[in-house]
């Protein structure tokens, strides 16, 4: 195939046009947009945790089957091998899942370390399956004190590096000591309002990514390191 003028560089074999009829969904989408909830604390009440329940019915109104891993006995990440139970659940989760939402406290202006394992625990490959890639994602936070967005900033950080698709609503909720009942039950604010509306989102993005995210996914850089390992390993034959 001839070159591209002025696009020297590519491969035009391995050049996809995008175009919208590529964008037609593919594969058994009948059952219910699936979603994996993960919140950082392991305190007995836990705000990070309120609000994780509190977006699960709210996703469960829309239709979602959402399933809540409880991080509780999860080992540091290195410590012990992978095929810990808690690590193997937390990875099924997660290829199960078609979007997630990861919900963390502020802890000394950074998420907290219960958040930051249950992530590391997640590999960007697993043989030929890279199990966040496509996911699309929600981030929240609930802080102490005055409202913040270091860890809704760091979460988002972390989601483009696992290759996910991040809305860009999000949810902050200062002093949640005053936002929940005895019972854990968010009180009505706009706080609430907006987690509403991050779910929303979430659950509407997740709609039109689905049976699309391998065609979103596939990479050019990517085709063309496929085509050159064939190469070689027709050289290697030789």
């Amino acid at each position: 195939m001839s070159k591209i003028p002025n696009l020297p560089n590519i491969k035009p074999e391995l050049l996809d046009q995008p175009a919208l009829e590529k964008l037609a969904p593919v594969g058994d989408l009948s059952h219910p947009p699936r979603i994996l909830m993960l919140y950082g604390s392991l305190r007995e009440r836990s705000f990070s945790r309120f609000l994780t329940e509190e977006a699960a019915r709210i996703l469960e109104h829309f239709g979602a089957e959402v399933k809540i891993f409880d991080p509780m006995e999860l080992p540091i990440v290195g410590s012990v091998p992978e095929t810990h139970p808690k690590v193997v659940e937390l990875r099924e989760l997660c290829l199960w899942s078609e979007g997630q939402v990861w919900c963390s406290p502020e802890r000394h202006g950074a998420i907290t370390a219960v958040m930051k394992n249950q992530i590391d625990w997640i590999p960007l490959e697993m043989g030929a399956i890279r199990p966040s890639q496509g996911r699309t994602l929600a981030v929240m936070q609930v802080c102490g004190g005055s409202q913040s967005f270091n860890v809704v900033n760091t979460l988002r950080l972390l989601g483009r590096w696992m290759r996910m698709f991040t809305i860009p609503n999000q949810s902050s909720v200062p002093m949640a000591y005053k936002e929940f009942d005895d019972e854990g039950r968010m009180r009505p604010s706009g706080y609430y309002d907006r987690v509403v509306d991050v779910m929303e989102e979430l659950f509407k993005i997740t709609l039109l990514m689905r049976g699309r995210t391998d065609y979103l996914t596939d990479r050019y850089s990517e085709r063309n390191e496929r085509a050159l390992k064939a190469i070689n390993r027709q050289i290697e034959k030789i």
